[in-house]
């Protein structure tokens, strides 16, 4: 069974934080990279931040660099997003992503597994 259940989304003002975490099945996280994706109303999926199975590399778009932070739990299968400075261009749906092809940082079409999605929306 694989599931990849995402929480922590919510209403923030700009400036704000969130925490995003996203619970996974063994067989979704157990050596896997793993990602955190988003959407916003009409425009592309963005890999927002990825992070390797030891969880010793990371990786970050551009629009993430120093104000997001990506880790994770292996003990409790469970990857986290910590998003702090948040701007209205950061709403969206985020989404958590699994790689178990690959432990190491994986990229835009490594991912095999999804999660559902939760509601990130900055109000200026």
């Amino acid at each position: 069974q694989v599931e990849l259940v995402e929480s922590g989304g919510g209403l923030v003002q700009a400036g704000g934080s969130l925490r995003l975490s996203c619970a996974a099945s063994a067989r979704a996280f157990r050596y896997a990279g793993m990602g955190w994706f988003r959407q916003a109303p009409g425009k592309e999926r963005e890999l927002v931040a990825a992070i390797s199975w030891s969880g010793r590399s990371t990786d970050y778009a551009d629009s993430a660099k120093g104000r997001f932070t990506i880790s994770r739990d292996n003990a409790k299968d469970t990857v986290f997003l910590q998003m702090n400075s948040l701007q209205p261009e950061d709403t969206a749906v985020y989404y958590c992503a699994s790689s178990i092809r690959t432990g190491a940082i994986p990229k835009t079409m490594d991912f095999d597994y999804w999660g559902q999605g939760t509601q990130v929306t900055v109000s200026s």
